[in-house]
């Protein structure tokens, strides 16, 4: 069967987090595709303790950015599949057929997922790395205030 790099893109970008896009190219058997939900999942329950707990959770800001490292993650594959020459994934992914392969070909479809990548990406890391930088200094100020008292 052969792997369509505009399905592949689609799925590193929607279910990325989850690994779809590894399922998708390398079966079921495939140990990354597995370990993807991992840091998804710890990203999750992050935004769950700051639901319980509040935003001076310190675990809270650990563990969020792991669901944006993992959603950018995912957009930075989906970039890097929608780029790919076609020979060049037509070799890696359809190596029973010919190099100008139509699953490989590049297509409008294959550039939107490209661009939406880029753009959801993009906010997805800036975003989470901004809360847990806030986060970690507004506790460090905390932590100078108690000291100096």
């Amino acid at each position: 069967m052969h792997k369509n790099k505009t399905v592949a893109s689609w799925l590193a970008l929607l279910g990325g987090p989850l690994g779809l896009h590894r399922f998708y190219l390398h079966g079921w058997g495939d140990l990354w595709g597995w370990l993807y939900p991992l840091p998804t999942a710890l990203g999750l329950y992050g935004i769950e303790r700051v639901q319980q707990y509040g935003l001076d959770d310190k675990w809270s800001w650990v563990l969020m950015p792991l669901l944006g490292i993992s959603v950018a993650a995912g957009a930075l594959t989906a970039i890097v599949y929608g780029l790919r020459s076609t020979e060049k994934w037509n070799a890696g992914f359809n190596t029973q057929a010919a190099a100008d392969a139509p699953p490989g070909q590049t297509n409008w479809f294959t550039i939107a997922a490209v661009v939406a990548s880029l753009l959801i990406g993009t906010a997805v890391l800036m975003a989470s790395l901004a809360f847990s930088f806030q986060r970690y200094f507004e506790y460090q100020i905390e932590e100078a205030r108690k000291i100096s008292q």
